[in-house]
């Protein structure tokens, strides 16, 4: 079946793409811990990232460090924060989230509210970083 995040990949719901290329894709969370919060996913359909082979594994993250690059170019932050919790959509995924504090990377927080057009110009202003 299908997940959320594979019906990404086919364009069949849209998103705001900040990076892709043959085996990943990087987008904007709809619902952000912080802003600029983005999502790194292989293209391929596999729930647990550790189930990636050891290829696949190492590129999402060296993939992913090139998105944390962008990202911190283009939203003031301290750091780039990385976390793979996994249990919200059965696809593998790496959280990218700008911080500043500790808590910023806390889950249980309550999520943002960004309207389409802000994400839009995250999205692009992440892209032209």
């Amino acid at each position: 079946m299908a997940t959320l995040f594979s019906k990404i990949v086919a364009g069949e719901i849209p998103c705001h793409r900040i990076a892709e290329n043959d085996k990943f894709l990087a987008f904007l969370d709809i619902m952000p811990l912080a802003p600029g919060h983005t999502l790194v996913i292989p293209k391929m359909e596999i729930d647990y990232i550790f189930d990636l082979d050891d290829i696949h594994l190492s590129e999402i993250n060296l993939f992913a460090k090139n998105v944390a690059s962008k990202l911190r170019a283009a939203v003031p932050c301290k750091r780039i924060g990385m976390a793979v919790i996994g249990l919200e959509v059965p696809h593998a995924h790496i959280h990218l989230i700008p911080l500043n504090h500790v808590g910023d990377i806390n889950f249980e927080r309550p999520k943002m509210t960004i309207t389409p057009e802000e994400l839009a110009e995250m999205a692009n202003r992440i892209r032209q970083a």
